[in-house]
């Protein structure tokens, strides 16, 4: 991955990244991709208690940076949170973002089969999760995103400086380079945001 990036491209790169396509204010199943990070336990917890998040569902197994089991570090805190185990699936198994939907699919199957529409909860920048729901599992129709800042060697990787954070810098390109040649090559299907929400 090269990084060419001059500083005119910034508003394009951060704009063509950015997933972010919140939910309608109805209950819809929630799905973490995983992370060692917390903050999206945190979000989806709030939601469940403002009754929009009735099916919680958690991702992601051992963190190849911390050995994190991300799928159980998830389900622990949401239970920390109140939420209860019913409302509450998960998987431990998964190594990266393909394989986060991969092993979800049962899972998301089950919201979309309860009458319940797919919000994912995933870093602001990462496009990658939008197209693998959408190659994996075209049958989700219209996807929401909540977006959250991840924060790497202590800095808040946000919409506004992500240039200027190195591990952050090298995520977010990865994203504007990887996805249009991955779609290009017919490995991910096209999305669009259209009327709010992922097609």
């Amino acid at each position: 991955m090269s990084d060419d990036t001059d500083d005119e491209q910034i508003p394009a790169v951060t704009a063509f990244v950015d997933t972010a396509a919140p939910p309608p204010d109805e209950p819809t199943a929630h799905l973490i991709f995983g992370t060692y990070q917390t903050q999206p336990a945190e979000i989806a917890a709030e939601r469940y208690y403002r009754g929009l998040a009735p099916l919680i569902i958690a991702t992601g197994g051992v963190n190849r940076h911390n050995g994190v089991v991300e799928g159980t570090m998830f389900h622990r805190l949401l239970l920390e949170r109140d939420v209860p185990e019913a409302a509450i699936r998960y998987e431990d198994r998964s190594a990266n973002t393909w394989q986060n939907v991969e092993f979800a699919l049962p899972l998301l199957h089950e919201a979309l089969e309860s009458g319940l529409t797919i919000t994912a909860i995933c870093k602001w920048y990462h496009r990658r999760a939008v197209h693998i729901l959408k190659t994996l599992a075209p049958e989700i129709g219209a996807l929401h995103v909540i977006t959250w800042d991840p924060i790497y060697a202590g800095q808040p990787v946000t919409r506004t400086d992500w240039p200027h954070i190195p591990d952050g810098r090298r995520r977010v390109i990865r994203e504007w380079q990887e996805v249009p040649r991955r779609v290009a090559e017919g490995s991910f299907t096209d999305a669009k945001i259209i009327d709010g929400a992922w097609h």
